[in-house]
Formats: C-alpha cells, structure tokens, sequence
C-alpha cells in the first residue's frame, strides 16, 4: 500500500481516479462546439455534461457520503452544464483529486462496513458507496467515448 489505510480504498480510489483522469483528458484541448456537442439520441449527453457530472457524484459519494464532508451538489446544473473549454474542469478535478485522495488516504478500513446515508441511494455501506463511484465513473467514462466517436463520425473525422 502506499500510504493508505486500506488495501480496497486504495484499489477503489485507483479505479476512480483512472477514469476520471481518462475523461478529463477526454475533453481536454477541445472547443466549445465538441465540448457541447449532444449525440441525436433522447436524453444523450455532451462531453462536458459527462465530466461534469463525474466529477460532481465522485466528489459526492467520496468527501460527502464515505469521507463526512458538506455536500451542496446540485445534480440538475450538471446535465445543463456547458463550456467554452476544458480547462475549468481539469482545474476542478485537479484540486478534488487531490482532497479526495488525501481523504482516502486516512479513511479507516472500518468506514467501508459503516452504513452511510447516500443522497439518492439511500443507505448503503461505505463499500458499497465506493463501488458505486467506480462504475458510475466507468459507465460515464464510456458514454464520454462513445460521444467522441459519435461527434467525430458526424463531421466525417477521425476521433482522436
């Protein structure tokens, strides 16, 4: 381990932060006509709704729920969420990486059999909590992808 107090909390955290990071690369160096972009489906969302919201529910779910912290989330601004760049949200997710993973760091491995209270979810253990930020950031991780690609087919491009 490296500096954590739990072995799972740090696989947790490592899956987390991968996707995150990989998402807000994702977006990185884009304008706002592919950062906005919405795939021609119901209910589709753009580039940056999807780090937005990723962003939002892992800091939710790691400092509000699993770590104590406040929570002021407001998750319908998310999906209306729009942008003329990356930038605010790699600076976002730069500064929360590294509360979140200080955070988890001195997280007893106890915490992860308390039964919490998610928002949403109603109650969960810390386990589960941690769990639930994983494939959540998955899941969006690979709608976010899937845009790109989408976005780069209808302009006839590649989707690097």
């Amino acid at each position: 381990m490296s500096g954590f107090a739990s072995a799972e909390v740090e696989a947790g955290w490592s899956s987390i932060s991968r996707r995150i990071d990989a998402l807000v690369d994702l977006v990185a160096g884009r304008d706002a006509d592919d950062l906005n972009w919405r795939p021609p489906a119901p209910a589709a969302n753009s580039l940056y709704v999807l780090a937005t919201h990723t962003i939002a529910n892992a800091r939710q779910g790691l400092l509000a729920v699993l770590c104590g912290h406040g929570d002021d989330r407001d998750r319908e601004a998310e999906f209306r969420a729009a942008g003329d760049s990356g930038e605010p949200l790699e600076r976002r997710w730069q500064a929360l990486r590294s509360e979140m993973s200080g955070c988890l760091a001195t997280l007893p491995a106890t915490r992860l059999d308390e039964r919490l209270v998610h928002p949403r979810q109603g109650e969960l253990t810390g386990r589960e909590t941690l769990l639930l930020v994983a494939t959540h950031a998955a899941e969006h991780l690979g709608q976010a992808e899937l845009t790109r690609d989408l976005l780069a087919a209808s302009r006839g491009g590649d989707p690097g």
